[in-house]
């Protein structure tokens, strides 16, 4: 099962592309109808809210009467926890029956107007933004007779395109004509959704040559996404953004690597279910390169899993918090950051190999090829260390 979350200001036009994506077989569980639905005539949830605000915000047919309400909370923030305290229950127990009863192969699409401002992008294995200019959106508010000063408070309410932005993994601009939008969401499905989807259930990763790219000023912000996710689903543990990708200004392959912590390699593989089911297959027992004469090749050992993502490539190594394989791949990315020299070299020998390897799908025959720099790199990193050029 895929869990896409999907959000976009008021007017932005979501509730095309939430259609779009039911069209082609999307389970679309909307947060705003649920809402309703749990203080629907009749319901524990509305005897609730009436015990709570008053008859007043009942209408003459006995169904909630929404501006009433409005009324009693805007403003009251103590009101509108008491709101929130009887609703968000049972909305989430809702939301979970839904998603219980999907198919197995499902993409699951959470329509939810307050994703961002409620920090739930961790929870979904990818998350949709839906986008308008603002004039165009207080266009379509007008056409639904919503008064301009209106529109404009509710607008300023909501997270701005800044905050949305850092967790979208998919930006869809839907300041045209809905034709154009919905080709984009044509594309996504297609291209992404549905591969994605089956990855995670028959537990495959996405792969690709080795093919260096220049360095991508997005790969940070694409990085806290990603590891905010593997923290998630790891319980809270140490999440690291490694490799060339978390070296500014560093061409690399457009892979994100990370390392989370664990205290053992049992520990580690307690962990391996939630880490599949949260988009990142786990690959077995893999061994790091021993740096160090004195050490031993079971010090260097990990588990490897890799993103089943087809749009964002992503390696995970789980290594032991604190042993040599851990504290190297931080010394190297920080040697690589503060040594200009070095980080030019690193570059140079990458884009020559990537040329060399493009046919190798899996960069396996990529990553031999740089171990002979790599070895001579570890002196180089323990004399940067021991001379104090690095705190």
């Amino acid at each position: 099962m895929l869990r896409v979350g999907l959000s976009g200001g008021i007017g932005s036009g979501k509730s095309t592309v939430a259609g779009r994506l039911a069209e082609h077989g999307a389970v679309v569980i909307d947060a705003d109808r649920l809402a309703r639905e749990v203080v629907e005539p009749g319901t524990d949830g509305l005897r609730e809210v009436v015990a709570a605000f008053g008859a007043e915000v009942l209408g003459p047919d006995g169904a909630l009467n929404r501006p009433a309400l409005a009324a009693k909370v805007f403003g009251d923030e103590q009101a509108l926890a008491t709101l929130n305290g009887i609703t968000h229950p049972r909305i989430a127990a809702r939301t979970g029956e839904l998603i219980a009863a999907a198919p197995e192969d499902a993409i699951v699409v959470h329509d939810v107007p307050l994703l961002v401002e409620k920090d739930m992008a961790p929870l979904y294995h990818l998350v949709v933004i839906v986008h308008a200019d603002l004039d165009e959106r207080l266009v379509r508010l007008r056409d639904r007779g919503v008064a301009e000063e209106d529109a404009r408070r509710r607008i300023a309410a909501q997270a701005d395109d800044e905050r949305r932005r850092a967790v979208a993994d998919v930006w869809l601009d839907n300041s045209g004509t809905p034709d154009l939008v919905l080709a984009q969401v044509d594309a996504l499905w297609a291209d992404r959704l549905v591969r994605y989807e089956s990855n995670i259930r028959l537990r495959r990763y996405a792969a690709g040559p080795p093919i260096v790219v220049p360095y991508d000023e997005t790969w940070p912000v694409q990085a806290t996404r990603v590891a905010a996710r593997i923290r998630l689903a790891a319980g809270g543990r140490t999440v690291e953004h490694i490799g060339s990708t978390a070296v500014p200004g560093l061409a690399a392959k457009d892979v994100l690597d990370f390392q989370l912590g664990v205290e053992s390699l049992d520990e580690a593989a307690e962990l391996e279910e939630a880490l599949t089911q949260a988009g990142f297959p786990g690959r077995g027992v893999a061994e790091d390169a021993v740096r160090y004469e004195d050490d031993t090749q079971e010090n260097w050992l990990k588990r490897l899993h890799a993103g089943a993502d087809p749009g964002r490539r992503v390696n995970l190594h789980v290594r032991v918090e604190g042993g040599p394989a851990w504290n190297w791949a931080i010394r190297f990315r920080d040697w690589l950051r503060a040594d200009a020299a070095a980080r030019d070299e690193y570059a140079a020998m990458k884009l020559e190999l990537s040329e060399k390897h493009r046919g190798d799908a899996e960069g396996f025959a990529y990553g031999d090829a740089k171990e002979p720099w790599m070895e001579t790199a570890t002196a180089r990193v323990d004399a940067f260390y021991r001379d104090g050029q690095a705190s």
